[in-house]
């Protein structure tokens, strides 16, 4: 198998409605540059704006997995993210004109043999990988849910769940993608429901698009004629019949087929890694919570392994804000600004420079013998850079002040001395609301993680100009 990155050889175009919103979209997936990632993009949003396909952007996991930007929002990602992602593609470009993703038959058939007809295209640059180099776990105790993640050569997934179902019992299911195939033995597998789960789902304003052509719905209890005839009426089907605990007479296509859709649920939200992974994947009871949580987990895993910094520094070219404008946007003075320049800000995301000299004033008790810049100094540093990008998009016409509400995860990977260059770079973990400003922050000494932070903020005016 090639190791090189690949992209469709042609656009694919599917439309359908939505699961939950019911609203019907048309989404077409375009091939996309190398290192490009899958990413989605609302043709029908003013601009035209993206989110990237990454366990970062998850905000909601109510039934399916939900991403979002800002206020903008795509969801029930996870079918097509399996097929893509699965099926060798890497890279795309993913248009749609609504908010959700069409749910087609409740499965991935229709997408994988969309990508399989289409045809892959091999890229120059080489796949991403992550190899698990220790177990992961997460679990969630209360539900009987666990993922855990094994080192391997190779990707492979199984799920077990376990209801309390006298219809569905226990049930297994595999996928090892050295000898499986995914298009004939995952794809196929539809979502199922519960037949008690669904006027609470309708009560919730969900699966307004859902049917019994998209899904499989288990009764588990006997159901009376007058109950019958009130689900005919809801799902506008006068035969509707209950079969084998199946509602419709539906024909399985698979003696497991609820198992193998959690599976192909575990590939879509795995897929939100942005990089394939080496490593053998258990999940009992799996669920989009779960799957994305522990996606969250590995890409913070990844982020801290061998992170380097994201922005060249060139001390020959111009600053974006040199010192002076710097003290025009900060409350801080010498000695304690500790930001020299500012060499890139956009609306999530900075980086800035300090160099460290041997005149700093903490040097002298800290220590006369080994000068090293204090780790509190430092943080303060990221802050105070971070505090520049908070301020970037307020009201220039007011004065602001920033204060720390909490800082978390503080580690320090090295000594920072005289003669070092430090450079933080510090992004928004998401959008700004009220005040509060939830940042990652980073400082680098050339190539050298020195310090890592997550930082949370609370900005607040005093006042026009």
């Amino acid at each position: 198998m090639s190791n090189k990155q690949k992209t469709l050889k042609a656009p694919v175009a599917f439309s359908g409605r939505g699961l939950h919103t019911g609203v019907t979209t048309k989404m077409t997936v375009n091939p996309a540059e190398e290192n490009h990632g899958i990413v989605f993009r609302r043709t029908d949003l003013e601009g035209q704006p993206v989110i990237p396909a990454l366990a970062d952007f998850v905000v909601d996991t109510s039934r399916s997995t939900t991403l979002g930007k800002g206020e903008v929002r795509v969801s029930t990602v996870e079918h097509i993210l399996a097929a893509l992602w699965t099926m060798g593609v890497d890279n795309a470009m993913v248009d749609i004109d609504g908010p959700e993703v069409p749910i087609m038959d409740g499965s991935a058939a229709e997408y994988a043999a969309a990508i399989e007809k289409t045809g892959l295209e091999e890229q120059a640059a080489d796949i991403k990988y992550y190899q698990v180099g220790e177990k992961i776990s997460f679990e969630m105790e209360e539900k009987g849910v666990r993922l855990e993640i094994y080192p391997d050569d190779h990707f492979s997934v199984s799920t077990h769940i376990d209801y309390g179902s006298r219809v569905l019992g226990n049930q297994y299911a595999e996928f090892d993608a050295t000898r499986d195939s995914f298009a004939e033995q995952i794809a196929p597998c539809r979502t199922f429901v519960f037949l008690h789960e669904l006027e609470p789902l309708l009560a919730g304003n969900l699966i307004k698009g859902g049917d019994l052509d998209n899904a499989i719905v288990v009764v588990e209890k006997a159901v009376t004629n007058g109950e019958l005839d009130r689900l005919r009426a809801l799902f506008g089907k006068p035969d509707i019949e209950i079969r084998e605990g199946y509602l419709s007479n539906v024909e399985m296509r698979f003696g497991n087929e609820p198992a193998r859709h959690k599976l192909l649920d575990v590939l879509g939200d795995f897929a939100l890694l942005g990089v394939r992974v080496k490593g053998k994947i258990i999940a009992t009871r799996p669920g989009h919570l779960a799957n994305t949580e522990t996606a969250k987990m590995i890409r913070k895993a990844i982020r801290k392994e061998g992170v380097k910094p994201q922005y060249g520094y060139n001390p020959n070219e111009e600053p974006v804000f040199d010192v002076n404008a710097i003290k025009g946007k900060l409350p801080h003075r010498p000695p304690f600004l500790l930001v020299d320049k500012v060499i890139h800000i956009d609306n999530e995301s900075i980086a800035g420079i300090k160099s460290v000299t041997v005149n700093e004033p903490f040097f002298v008790g800290h220590f006369p013998d080994e000068p090293v810049m204090p780790g509190v100094l430092i943080v303060e540093a990221m802050a105070q850079c971070g505090g520049i990008l908070a301020l970037h998009g307020m009201d220039p016409d007011y004065y602001y002040s920033t204060y720390f509400l909490k800082i978390d995860g503080v580690r320090f990977k090295m000594k920072v001395v005289p003669g070092d260059v430090l450079q933080f770079e510090l992004r928004l973990l998401e959008p700004i609301r009220r005040g509060l400003v939830h940042m990652e922050a980073r400082a680098f000494v050339g190539d050298r993680l020195a310090c890592e932070a997550d930082l949370l903020a609370q900005v607040t005016p005093n006042g026009k100009k």
